[in-house]
């Protein structure tokens, strides 16, 4: 019997009013709808979710950085098991997780990115299989919050789910921390590039000691890095009972790496054969625009997003040096963080003997730091002729939320056609087809 005439009328009716509101959002050129879709379910059966998740299996996979690219892994090593419901597009709150598993009733299986501030409630309405904790930095202090509260609040969730699996990133304190005192964690050394926010103990306050890849509490040693059951280096993956496959990515970077593990950690979790997990996760490449690759006129554009200081210090050693240009634009709305003083955390000094081209609507105090930084740059507000204004040849734009987002829609009106070869081309069977889709471009774009 399929899902939908299983579930009671009023949960019926709010999904009627969800694909009329997708239509409309359709017709009227407005994005593919599914956020006022998944808004309007809501309120009309606050329950929703927690009808449309019963009988799923499910993995829940939340972090400050990495999102999406570990939910689109782990959906990719899941759907060899069957189908998957998962976001395409990253819309990581309440009303993104309705409107996916509303179209997706009938999947027996859920990968689901979820928003670290919406974690507990999420939890409650999906009871989760594996809940999957990637990393915590600070974020937009001025609209997320502190960070000791986010981790606080993960705490919290993971202790009302005593029966969920937590796989969970023994390198990063705070995530160390929410996972430690569950009975049923699996451990992932999938690293900790930036450990600024996690120089003191978020339980005892006292200061983090770390030698070398070992970390504890100075006021409490029994708080100190768990040891991985799963972890990679260049080449491969290594796991429980002396397992180890070739780990081969589509995406760039180290940090992408600890992302597959977790992903294949999560899939082996939710019963998936560990060979064809770490196969799959090596078919991933765009999420959302994200390292896509367009060819605008004489200019062959690859796109990186990044919105924190530890997503900026990951993205730019993601950065092709060989690249015949560099523009980098930062908008400062309230997606972004009004406040950008994050700016001064981002080791921009890497771009002194690179010429950076600054752009967006805060172009300015992107201009003060390059300057204090020594990077040669130049000033072109609008991204898009930023990028025409380069020589021709490869150029590499590395954008926060909404300047990323406005980008898409200019490249797209602008007619910059993707490219489809190339190591950053995501793998058969995507939707995904560079930085002008939907997704990125008019509604949300994936909060990583």
């Amino acid at each position: 019997m399929p899902a939908a005439t299983r579930l009671p009328l009023r949960t019926r009716a709010a999904l009627a009013a969800a694909a009329s509101a997708r239509w409309a959002s359709r017709t009227a050129g407005r994005g593919k709808g599914s956020m006022i879709g998944g808004l309007i379910a809501e309120k009309i059966d606050p329950q929703i979710m927690r009808r449309l998740a019963a009988g799923k299996k499910t993995a829940l996979v939340t972090g400050t950085n990495g999102k999406s690219t570990t939910t689109r892994m782990t959906a990719a090593a899941l759907a060899t098991l069957g189908e998957v419901a998962t976001q395409d597009d990253g819309a990581n709150m309440d009303a993104g997780i309705i409107a996916t598993l509303s179209l997706h009733q009938d999947a027996p299986l859920a990968a689901l990115e979820v928003d670290e501030l919406h974690v507990p409630q999420v939890a409650d309405s999906t009871s989760p299989t594996v809940i999957t904790l990637l990393n915590l930095s600070r974020d937009q202090l001025d609209r997320v919050g502190e960070i000791n509260v986010i981790e606080r609040r993960l705490r919290a969730a993971v202790a009302a789910h005593p029966d969920a699996v937590i796989v969970a990133n023994c390198d990063d304190v705070l995530v160390a921390s929410a996972a430690f005192d569950s009975r049923n964690v699996v451990w992932v050394a999938a690293g900790a590039g930036w450990v600024g926010d996690s120089v003191g103990c978020p339980r005892s306050g006292e200061p983090i000691i770390r030698r070398g890849d070992d970390w504890f509490s100075s006021g409490d040693e029994a708080f100190r890095r768990p040891t991985p059951r799963w972890w990679f280096d260049d080449d491969n993956v290594y796991g429980p009972d002396g397992f180890q496959a070739p780990l081969t990515l589509k995406v760039p970077g180290r940090a992408n790496r600890g992302n597959a593990t977790q992903a294949v950690a999560t899939a082996v979790a939710m019963g998936v054969d560990p060979v064809a997990a770490a196969r799959a996760v090596g078919t991933v490449g765009e999420i959302a625009g994200r390292y896509g690759v367009v060819r605008l006129g004489d200019h062959r554009v690859r796109t990186l997003l990044a919105k924190n200081p530890a997503g900026w210090q990951e993205a730019l050693s993601m950065i092709d040096e060989d690249a015949d240009s560099l523009v980098i634009a930062v908008n400062g709305q309230v997606p972004d963080g009004e406040d950008l003083s994050w700016l001064w955390d981002v080791r921009f000094e890497a771009f002194e003997n690179t010429t950076v081209i600054a752009a967006g609507e805060r172009s300015a105090d992107l201009s003060v730091r390059l300057l204090y930084a020594g990077a040669e740059h130049t000033v072109v507000d609008d991204p898009l002729a930023a990028i025409r204004s380069c020589p021709p040849g490869r150029v590499e734009v590395l954008a926060n939320y909404t300047a990323f987002r406005d980008l898409a829609i200019a490249l797209d009106r602008a007619g910059a056609g993707s490219e489809a070869s190339g190591p950053n081309r995501q793998g058969a069977g995507s939707e995904a087809s560079g930085p002008n889709r939907h997704a990125a471009g008019q509604e949300r774009i994936s909060d990583e």
